[in-house]
């Protein structure tokens, strides 16, 4: 059965009724449930009166179906190993998501955070240490901070793990994109 008649009937909407919504004809609908293509305006019509977006109507997944979570898992935590060694908890989940060819949404919130996280991390230690020079001796604030922000790093890979693996998407992100 074709899937603009699925949809139509679903939504319990005759050709007539739907032509009057769409701005389409009866007759290129009718052509439509009998396998031709849409393209163009007629698809732009139909998946805004059926409220769908376009590849629902032609039947093809979406980019967020073709995800490969397990992949995208393995992204976060490659971070995890190199969290003392800022450079390389970017690059080598970047390194992974070229070449696995993981360019989504998702992949790239995690390594967003990851630079945001050794940017953040290095003028928070920068001000610990002016801090520490001027009113404090010895480098404990300065080993404190380190930790933390290790400890807080690490628990937002975590997190963020175990939010892929049960909702498929992230709990800790960002409201933009570094990359």
């Amino acid at each position: 059965m074709n899937k603009l008649l699925r949809l139509r009937e679903k939504l319990n909407l005759t050709q007539e009724e739907l032509a009057e919504k769409s701005g389409i004809s009866v007759r290129t609908i009718q052509r439509i449930e009998a396998g031709t293509i849409p393209k163009g305006h007629t698809l732009k019509a139909l998946t805004k009166a059926l409220d769908i977006n376009e590849n629902e109507l032609l039947g093809k997944k979406s980019e967020i179906n073709k995800l490969n979570y397990s992949l995208i898992k393995v992204i976060n935590i490659s971070s995890l190993p190199f969290v003392i060694v800022p450079p390389a908890n970017i690059f080598i989940p970047l390194i992974i998501m070229l070449l696995k060819k993981q360019f989504n949404p998702i992949t790239k919130q995690i390594i967003s955070l990851q630079i945001l996280w050794v940017l953040l991390s290095v003028i928070f230690f920068l001000i610990v240490s002016i801090v520490e020079k001027w009113f404090f001796s010895g480098n404990k604030i300065n080993l404190a901070f380190m930790l933390l922000a290790i400890l807080t790093n690490i628990l937002i890979i975590l997190r963020n793990t175990a939010e892929i693996d049960k909702n498929q998407k992230l709990y800790i992100k960002l409201n933009f994109s570094i990359i």
